[in-house]
């Protein structure tokens, strides 16, 4: 018994000399996803969760918590202990919602422990069939003959894909009736249910409907076509401009995280993107795979911040 102990301490002792947390975790960890199920952000977390589950043999339970375009779920996470039991899947908006609500409950980058990327993707923008459009040059057209007519909806106001809409509209110029809705599950399923005429998300979010023929993409964020579909046309080829970009996907814990649980976090987080079935998974969800340092992510959210400010002010856009 004794010689078990001892050997029992010594792997403890050179666990931490690496800089590994011993036992972390010995309880299940809260996995927090700031909207409502069936978003991207909803898809990534749970895949994430069951291969960390795996790997690190305690359950990473998905905990949805919608509300204020993410913040209310963000808000949960900063006043959680930095512990490594309560992460959440952030993605763009955290670096829109201090522009857009003028104050949050947080600081964006001093509450919160960056671990690293997990994805990214651009965004798209599906109509429902029965809009007669199948490019952005003739849903612009469209827009053109009846403004206001056509309805789009969006995660939230102030979201990443209210800010979208905000881009095509002021690069178009034309005017499309905006419907916010509590995530982005829910605006992809009031398009698909012709409440809306189109939506902003990024693939995730859509991919079933549009292979069973219930929305259809029309135009795409990137410099280049994408070869999942090379039917659909950039924003930029379609005479739209400022519309390259892509949202992003990532781990935050609470601030005051021990560095030995950040390095953990962070293996863990990185090697499972490159997990055979996430890399699958992914092809079929249309995501590219993405990760980065703790310090490359952080001045990622620090350049954001910066970039959708400008783009709130400019808009004049406010929270509701």
């Amino acid at each position: 018994m004794r010689i078990v102990s001892l050997a029992a301490m010594l792997v403890c002792a050179a666990s931490w000399a690496q800089g590994e947390p011993a036992r972390y975790p010995e309880r299940p960890v809260r996995f927090i996803v700031p909207y409502a199920p069936g978003g991207s952000s909803d898809i990534i977390a749970r895949l994430f969760g069951q291969r960390l589950s795996e790997t690190l043999g305690q359950t990473f339970v998905v905990d949805n918590r919608p509300g204020a375009g993410g913040v209310i779920g963000t808000a949960l996470l900063a006043k959680a202990p930095g512990d490594g039991y309560t992460l959440i899947l952030q993605d763009m908006p955290h670096t829109i919602n201090p522009a857009v609500h003028g104050k949050v409950p947080y600081d964006p980058v001093r509450d919160f422990t960056p671990i690293t990327l997990v994805a990214r993707a651009p965004q798209w923008l599906f109509v429902h069939p029965a809009v007669q459009a199948k490019s952005v040059r003739e849903l612009v057209a469209l827009a053109r003959a009846e403004p206001g007519k056509l309805r789009i909806g969006s995660a939230g106001n102030g979201s990443g894909t209210h800010l979208m809409a905000e881009l095509l509209m002021r690069g178009a110029r034309i005017e499309l009736t905006h419907a916010p809705y509590k995530g982005a599950g829910p605006a992809v399923a009031a398009t698909v249910a012709g409440e809306m005429n189109a939506v902003f998300t990024s693939m995730p979010a859509a991919v079933a409907f549009v292979q069973s023929g219930r929305l259809r993409p029309v135009g795409v964020t990137t410099s280049g076509r994408q070869a999942s579909h090379p039917g659909v046309p950039t924003f930029e080829e379609s005479g739209v401009p400022g519309m390259v970009l892509h949202h992003w996907f990532g781990v935050l814990a609470p601030s005051g995280l021990p560095k030995p649980v950040q390095s953990r976090l962070h293996r863990e987080f990185t090697q499972a993107v490159t997990h055979p079935a996430v890399v699958e998974r992914y092809r079929a969800l249309i995501l590219e795979a993405a990760t980065a340092t703790p310090e490359e992510f952080r001045r990622l959210i620090e350049a954001d911040l910066k970039r959708w400010g400008r783009v709130v002010r400019e808009a004049n856009i406010r929270a509701s």
